[in-house]
């Protein structure tokens, strides 16, 4: 039994109410301002913001085949560094999650590794090659979270809707990395000034939102929930919205990146500001915030992306799209927004919690009895320069080195049990 003393709670006001929170069997037996009884353990908030576990819907945990990027067991410890309890692992994987051999094996490998809950995708696609479609109703039933072929973009209308349908029939939600191949031309960077600057072959943003697009249509036709992966242009927030007006069963996440940052960013030769889908035009980060704003887009997740520094070190043509995120999302976010008053600190949390949660009809993202204990203690005062080197995560790769932050989170707790607390390793 844990009890949590002299802690905040966010009120819906934003305003701040003293709070204690009795954990006992992995839930929340008790909340009040003050709880007085015997407990095994008891912690000291100091005064600092009890939150909701953070909830990512897109990491990649590269385990198996990527060990040397990330593993199962560094990536939740990074997640737990950033707050986040919940996190849904990306099946471009090798071998991929697409059979319930490797699914199952994975799902064994998350037990005996894992810090916080991971809850594994599962692939559309076998091999993620978009040719032969994978055994859908028996992923599902195994427990796969969702079904996407993330990283590369479902090619042909007749082989989403296929998915789609299957999806739909057990009650499994598509995830869609949204890109159309002819539509690419081997671009590394916007189409657009940072193309024209740096001589770079760019990706234009109809790539992105024409397959959106078309998604959303057989979305319609087929009555599956459709989720579109770090929407990134401007068009593309337009089409959702429409669809969403139209009654279409279709949501959205934005990245932390993609919210933060545009290509006017980008420091020349810096590969850690290059990411898929890219760092778009001023106005494409406008349209992204606004869509936040007013719904069209449903919540932030990081894209979690970790690579070697070597193969961050070759150059804007060859090395891999990605950046990492869960250390660094919650700071950056309430320092950048929250502290400049462009959204206040429930709309964030929400973004962070309940939402995705919600979308996903997930029971987690809510702090109240007799709710699962996943906790985050954040310091709205604390604040520090991003640090590259201290990273849980193996990946170094993010562009926001050296910003200075406010807002940290101090400890994480993950179903009852403590699994981050201030530079340590629990």
């Amino acid at each position: 039994m844990i009890l949590l003393k002299n802690a905040k709670k966010l009120l819906p006001t934003n305003q701040l109410e003293d709070l204690d929170v009795l954990i006992d069997n992995e839930r929340i037996i008790e909340m009040g301002s003050t709880i007085t009884k015997e407990a095994y353990q008891i912690i000291d908030c100091q005064g600092n913001l009890l939150l909701p576990g953070f909830v990512d819907v897109h990491v990649h945990l590269r385990e198996p085949g990527g060990e040397h990027k990330e593993t199962i067991k560094t990536g939740t410890e990074a997640a737990a560094r950033g707050g986040f309890t919940t996190v849904c692992a990306m099946p471009n994987t090798n071998p991929v999650p697409d059979n319930p051999v490797v699914l199952q094996e994975l799902q064994e490998k998350i037990k005996q590794d894992a810090v916080v809950r991971v809850l594994p995708y599962a692939a559309i696609t076998k091999g993620l090659k978009g040719e032969i479609i994978t055994p859908i109703r028996e992923l599902a039933s195994l427990g796969a979270f969702a079904f996407t072929d993330d990283g590369v973009g479902i090619q042909t209308a007749d082989q989403m809707f296929q998915a789609m349908k299957q999806a739909a029939a057990c009650g499994k939600p598509v995830v869609a990395h949204c890109e159309d191949n002819t539509l690419v031309y081997h671009g590394v960077v916007h189409d657009g000034e940072i193309s024209e600057r740096l001589k770079l072959p760019g990706i234009p943003s109809l790539s992105e939102s024409v397959q959106i697009a078309r998604d959303v249509l057989l979305a319609e036709a087929s009555g599956c929930h459709y989720h579109v992966c770090h929407v990134s242009t401007k068009e593309s927030v337009r089409v959702i919205r429409d669809a969403k007006k139209a009654g279409i069963q279709v949501t959205a996440e934005v990245t932390p990146h993609h919210l933060l940052l545009n290509e006017t960013d980008i420091q020349t030769g810096d590969t850690n500001f290059k990411m898929n889908p890219p760092l778009r035009a001023k106005g494409d980060q406008k349209a992204l915030f606004e869509g936040l704003l007013d719904g069209t887009i449903d919540f932030i997740a990081t894209d979690h992306a970790p690579h070697a520094e070597t193969e961050k070190a070759q150059g804007f043509q060859k090395a891999p799209f990605g950046i990492v995120g869960l250390e660094t999302a919650f700071p950056l976010l309430y320092t950048q927004l929250v502290k400049t008053n462009k959204c206040s600190l429930t709309q964030l949390i929400d973004w962070l919690t309940v939402k995705p949660a919600a979308v996903f009809r997930l029971p987690y993202g809510r702090m109240e009895e007799g709710a699962i204990a996943d906790i985050t203690l954040v310091d709205l005062e604390k604040a520090s320069r991003i640090n590259k080197r201290n990273f849980y995560s193996k990946g170094r790769n993010t562009p926001f080195q050296g910003w200075t932050v406010t807002g940290l989170p101090v400890m994480t707790i993950a179903k009852g049990k403590v699994v981050y607390k201030e530079d340590t390793h629990a």
